[in-house]
C-alpha cells in the first residue's frame, strides 16, 4: 500500500529536522487510522526515520497492532517486542491475547511466565487473556492462576473475577467454579452465563437449567450467549417444557427473527427432545439459514431416526447452494450407512473427495462406518487406512464394523494394533470387542476384555457392555452366570439385558427360566408388542399351547398393536421406505403378484421352504 498524501507531506517535511511533538502526534493519528500490516510497516519505516524508533508510545501502538490485526504479523511483532529495552505491561499483554488469538495457546502461556520471571507485574487486563487460554491447554490449572490474581490484588475486579469463574467451569472444576459464583452479589450476566456454559460442558445440564431459572427470577439480563447454552442443557435434559418456556421468553424479547444462531439451538434443542416436526416447523421459518443452521436440522433428523428426511434435506441443502461442513457430511453419512444405502453413500464420497474434506478425521470415521455397516469392508478399511491422524473414533468404527459382520478374529486383531499404536479405547469400543467375542462365542477373550475396562482402561461397564456379557454367556449355554451377572450390575437391567437371557432360553429349550423372564419383560412394558411374541414362541416350542393363545389373547385385550417391520431398497439413487401389511401404493396387487412369483421360483430352487 502507498504512503497517504499526509504521511508523504509529514515524512519531506521532517526528513532534515529534528523529531517534535507535533510530528509524533501526527503519527500517532495515522496509527489509529491504519488498517493493514503493510501500511503499519510503512509507518513504522517513518518512524525510524524520523529519530523516533525508541519513542514508547508509538512502538506500543505499532506492536498491538502486528500483534492483533487479523491476520496480522506476529512475528513482526515479537521483533518489535524484543527490540524494545523496557516493554510495558500492555505491551506483554498485546503479546499474550496476539498469540491467542492465533491459537498458539502455548506460546501466549510461556509469554505470560516470562513476564513474571523478569518481575513485570502483571495488571487488571492480563489475567482475563490468560484464563481465557488455559482450557484449551492441559497441565495448568485455574488455580495455579487463581493463586497469582490472589496475590497480585486482583480478585476483586469484575473482569478478572468473571474470567476465572469461566475457566473454572470450562477446566472441569465446576464447583470451585460455583464457590466463587456464590460471592458475587451484582447482576452482572457474564458469571451467570459463563456458570451455565460449565453445568452444561460437565453433564450437569439439570444444574444448568437451575442457573438459568434464578437468573430470570432475579431479573439478570439474558443475552444469547446463556440463551443457546441453556437450550442446549434443555436438549440434554430432554426438557422440552422448559425448552419451549425459553423460546417463549425470547420470542417476546423480539430477537428470535434475526439470530440464526439462537435459531439453531432451538431446532437442535427441539430435535433432541424427539420433537422434530416442531424443529422443522422453525427451520423453515427462519428468514436466514446458514450451514449451522442446516447441519443441525439434518442431524436433529438422523438422531430422530428418520434418514429418508435427513437425505431429503441435504439434497435440498445443495440445491440452495450452501456448501455443507463436516457436521454435515457426518450426520448424512450416518443415514446411508444405517439405511443401507451403499449408492448414495458413494455419491458422497466422491462429494467429499471433490470438497477436500477426505483428511478430516469426522468424515473419515463417518465414511468407515457406512462402508462397514453397508458390508463393504475392504472400501472400509481403505478409507481407515487413508485417515492420516487416527483417534479412537475411526479404531471404533471399523472394530464395530468388523463386529457386526461377524469378523471376530479381525476385530479383535484390529484391538490389539489400536492399543500398540497408543490409542485409548472408549466405551464404544468395548462394545465393539464384546459383541464379536458374543457373535462367535468366544467367552474367554469375553470375560478378558470386560475384566481390562475397568483394571487397565478405567473404564466403568455400563448396561450395553453387560448387555453383551449376558447375551455371550446365554449364547454359550451359561444361563446361570449370565443371571449372576445381571444380580451383580450396579444399576437397573434394561429390556435388552432381560431380552438376551430370553433368545438364550429359547435357543437352549431353559423354558421355565424363559417363562419367567418373558412375564418380566411384559410388565416392563405391557405396550410392547415384541415381547408377546416372544414368550407365545417359547409357550409353542414347549408344546404349551394353551399358554401361547392366552399371551396372544391378552394382547389383542390389551389393544397391544404389532409394531410393523419395515425396510428400505435403493433404486437409481432414490431411498424407498416399505412397511409390513401397507397397500398404500397404487399398484401394490401388481406388487404382491411379483412377490408371489419369486418365491414360487425360489421354492422350486430350494432356496426357502
Amino acid at each position: 500500500m502507498r504512503l497517504t498524501g499526509s504521511c508523504s507531506k509529514l515524512m519531506l517535511c521532517n526528513a532534515s529536522s529534528s523529531p517534535t511533538t507535533s510530528f509524533q502526534a501526527h503519527l500517532l493519528s495515522l496509527l489509529r487510522e491504519c488498517r493493514t500490516v503493510d501500511y503499519l510497516k510503512q509507518i513504522h519505516s517513518l518512524l525510524i526515520t524520523s529519530g523516533l524508533s525508541h519513542d514508547v508510545s508509538c512502538n506500543a501502538r505499532i506492536l498491538r497492532l502486528a500483534a492483533l490485526f487479523v491476520p496480522g504479523d506476529i512475528a513482526y511483532a515479537s521483533l518489535l517486542f524484543h527490540q524494545t529495552e523496557s516493554p510495558t505491561v500492555s505491551m506483554w499483554n498485546a503479546m499474550v491475547r496476539g498469540h491467542s488469538l492465533r491459537c498458539h495457546h502455548g506460546r501466549a502461556i510461556a509469554q505470560y511466565t516470562q513476564m513474571l520471571r523478569e518481575g513485570v507485574v502483571p495488571d487488571e487486563h492480563t489475567y482475563p487473556l490468560v484464563l481465557k487460554v488455559l482450557p484449551k491447554l492441559s497441565g495448568i490449572r485455574p488455580d495455579q492462576v487463581h493463586a497469582q490474581v490472589l496475590k497480585f490484588g486482583y480478585c476483586a475486579d469484575s473482569f478478572v473475577r468473571n474470567s476465572l469463574v469461566a475457566a473454572y467451569a470450562k477446566c472441569s472444576g465446576v464447583a470451585s467454579a460455583r464457590n466463587l459464583f456464590d460471592g458475587i452479589s451484582d447482576r452482572d450476566p457474564v458469571p451467570w452465563t459463563a456458570m451455565i456454559q460449565g453445568y452444561v460442558e460437565n453433564d450437569q445440564a439439570s444444574d444448568a437449567l437451575a442457573v438459568f431459572v434464578k437468573m430470570r427470577t432475579l431479573g439478570v439480563h439474558v443475552d444469547e450467549v446463556a440463551i443457546v447454552s441453556v437450550l442446549k442443557g434443555c436438549g440434554l435434559q430432554g426438557n422440552v417444557w422448559l425448552g419451549r418456556c425459553v423460546h417463549g421468553f425470547y420470542v417476546a424479547c423480539g430477537r428470535v427473527k434475526w439470530d440464526v444462531y439462537v435459531g439453531s439451538a432451538l431446532v437442535d434443542m427441539y430435535a433432541k427432545c424427539g420433537c422434530c416436526d416442531d424443529a422443522r416447523e422453525l427451520f423453515d421459518e427462519m428468514p436466514l439459514r446458514n450451514v449451522v443452521t442446516w447441519s443441525t436440522m439434518i442431524t436433529g433428523y438422523v438422531q430422530c431416526g428418520r434418514y429418508k428426511n435427513a437425505l431429503s434435506l441435504f439434497r435440498d441443502m445443495l440445491l440452495e447452494d450452501q456448501a455443507p461442513n463436516e457436521v454435515t457430511m457426518a450426520s448424512v453419512l450416518t443415514s446411508c450407512a444405517q439405511t443401507g444405502a451403499l449408492g448414495q453413500g458413494r455419491w458422497i464420497h466422491g462429494y467429499v473427495k471433490r470438497s477436500k474434506l477426505e483428511s478430516s478425521t469426522v468424515v473419515g470415521t463417518a465414511l468407515v462406518d457406512m462402508y462397514a455397516k453397508c458390508g463393504c469392508i475392504d472400501e472400509a478399511v481403505m478409507v481407515f487406512s487413508g485417515i492420516l491422524q487416527k483417534d479412537v473414533y475411526p479404531w471404533t468404527a471399523l472394530i464395530n464394523g468388523l463386529a457386526i459382520h461377524g469378523y471376530a478374529f479381525q476385530c479383535l486383531d484390529l484391538f490389539s494394533r489400536m492399543v500398540k499404536d497408543g490409542v485409548q479405547p472408549n466405551e464404544v469400543t468395548f462394545i465393539g470387542v464384546l459383541s464379536a467375542c458374543s457373535h462367535r462365542g468366544l467367552v474367554d477373550q469375553g470375560r478378558y476384555h470386560f475384566s481390562s475396562m475397568f483394571k487397565d482402561y478405567s473404564i466403568r461397564p455400563k448396561v450395553e457392555h453387560y448387555g453383551c456379557m449376558v447375551d455371550l454367556l446365554g449364547r454359550a449355554g451359561m444361563l446361570e452366570e449370565a443371571m449372576l451377572v445381571i444380580e451383580s450390575m450396579p444399576m437397573e437391567p434394561t429390556a435388552g439385558v432381560w431380552g438376551a437371557v430370553l433368545n438364550a432360553c429359547i435357543i437352549h429349550e431353559e423354558f421355565d427360566l424363559g417363562e419367567r423372564v418373558g412375564k418380566h419383560l411384559i410388565e416392563m412394558d405391557p405396550r410392547h408388542s415384541g415381547r408377546y411374541a416372544l414368550l407365545a414362541n417359547l409357550y409353542s416350542l414347549s408344546n404349551k399351547w394353551d399358554d401361547d393363545a392366552s399371551v396372544r389373547m391378552s394382547m389383542k385385550g390389551r389393544r397391544v398393536e404389532k409394531i410393523r417391520g419395515s425396510s428400505w431398497t435403493e433404486v437409481n439413487g432414490i431411498l424407498h421406505e416399505f412397511f409390513a401389511t401397507d397397500e398404500s401404493h397404487p399398484e401394490t396387487m401388481a406388487m404382491y403378484e411379483m412377490l408371489d412369483g419369486m418365491t414360487k421360483v425360489m421354492k422350486l430352487n430350494g432356496a426357502c421352504s
